[in-house]
């Protein structure tokens, strides 16, 4: 969340902000901000005005009645503090309450290099890595091929669970895994804390990381419990530290988190409904750095350094692409994705996201560290995808399939999957 003094002190910056987010909306709820955290002070310095007179009236009540004189006086005094309190505290409970839920809600500040657009149309490509093969066979799109080897059952997941889940088989088991493992070795030989984290959290902890009108559509919820199905390891890291002070000298805090992501998928109601690009469940290994304000641009290109690399390393066609104010997370200052190749399509879809979050999520969590001077200050975090397996996979499938039918496995895989190809399915069994 943004400083109130921040928001007090450049309210015209926070509502430009507001405007290159296209979030025209929320501009009256800086002056509402401010204008109620004044009003706050003042109820407050009232209530506390009130209660010292109070313990005051509370002393002469009891010097009287050891001195044996008349209290009544005192007493009907008294009895009409109550009531003016709980009214102020009322009063100011529900200021406190509106400033907080529109502080949370306003988004972070955009660096100023972050392009001017409204939707992804105005996203601005930065750089293109690898080559683009044009097969002289027709391409199958990832589900058809992976249905013809045998390696993947929607239908029968949509039975026991719905649309968008999927049962992986034989290979693409292997495959799958083999990403992780890849991935994880990558990041080891980075000096990179390998961590596993829960897979659920509970509301205040899972608001440290994001804001719930953003991600309410999208996050499941367990009934009748406080807790919430994590949609990538970054919420579960960034509640690693959670009213946490860390000492300057261990910063940069580098993690990389493996877990399974869940995500509803509410808003993308009929796209990408075949096969298992865009899906309910997958596995994910995240990069997510605790840091001070200083390093975070140092640290933010080496996470994006680093998933470049992995799909370089995959031999798969992608670009990166700078995301424009108004296709930037609410939650980060500035964005760029990793969109690779998908042959069956003709296009560049997503498959990664590095974000410089600055202390957007660390106030919302109180995770501070502090510097050799003894000055607290709050952290700064960044996440950055390293490998998402399904859309990886799919991404694989359609890049690396033969003519015969057949599937190479990217040759940095190949130790992991135990095989240098996945031939066509030629046994009597479909299972």
């Amino acid at each position: 969340m943004l400083d109130i003094k921040f928001v007090k002190n450049n309210p015209n910056i926070v509502k430009e902000n507001l405007k290159k987010r296209f979030q025209k909306e929320k501009i009256p709820w800086v002056d509402e901000i401010i204008k109620g955290h004044d009003n706050s002070i003042k109820i407050k310095k009232e209530l506390d005005d009130l209660r010292h007179k109070r313990n005051i009236i509370s002393e002469e009540i009891n010097l009287l009645k050891k001195q044996g004189k008349d209290i009544s006086v005192k007493l009907k005094e008294i009895k009409e503090l109550p009531h003016r309190i709980n009214s102020l505290e009322e009063n100011y409970n529900h200021l406190q309450k509106d400033i907080q839920d529109k502080i949370y809600n306003l988004p972070n500040i955009l660096d100023k290099s972050v392009p001017f657009g409204e939707n992804e149309q105005k996203n601005k490509v930065i750089k293109k890595v690898g080559i683009i093969k044009k097969p002289k066979f027709a391409v199958k799109n990832h589900a058809d091929l992976a249905y013809s080897l045998n390696l993947l059952d929607i239908d029968k997941a949509a039975k026991v669970a719905g649309a968008r889940f999927y049962y992986l088989k034989n290979d693409l088991v292997k495959l799958n895994q083999a990403l992780l493992n890849f991935a994880l070795d990558f990041l080891s030989k980075k000096n990179f804390t390998l961590i596993q984290p829960p897979y659920m959290l509970n509301k205040k902890s899972l608001s440290g990381a994001i804001t719930f009108s953003t991600f309410e559509d999208t996050i499941y919820k367990i009934d009748n419990e406080d807790l919430y199905l994590i949609g990538t390891a970054e919420h579960a890291i960034n509640a690693y530290l959670f009213d946490e002070l860390v000492a300057e000298q261990n910063l940069p805090l580098r993690f990389a988190g493996i877990s399974p992501c869940f995500r509803k998928e509410a808003g993308a109601h009929g796209k990408d409904t075949k096969g298992i690009f865009r899906v309910h469940q997958f596995e994910k290994i995240e990069q997510f750095v605790f840091c001070k304000p200083e390093q975070a641009e140092k640290e933010f290109n080496f996470l994006l350094k680093n998933v470049s690399d992995i799909f370089k390393a995959l031999k798969l066609p992608f670009r990166l692409v700078f995301l424009c104010s108004g296709d930037t997370g609410s939650v980060a200052s500035k964005t760029v994705d990793l969109e690779a190749w998908f042959p069956a399509q003709n296009t560049y879809r997503e498959l990664a996201s590095c974000s410089n979050c600055t202390d957007y999520q660390a106030r919302r969590s109180n995770t501070k560290f502090k510097s050799k001077d003894n000055e607290t200050k709050y952290l700064y975090t960044l996440n950055s995808t390293a490998i998402p397996t399904t859309r990886t996979l799919a991404c694989i499938l359609e890049n690396y399939q033969q003519k015969d039918g057949s599937l190479k496995i990217p040759k940095v895989l190949q130790k992991y999957v135990g095989k240098k190809i996945i031939k066509p399915w030629n046994k009597k069994s479909k299972y």
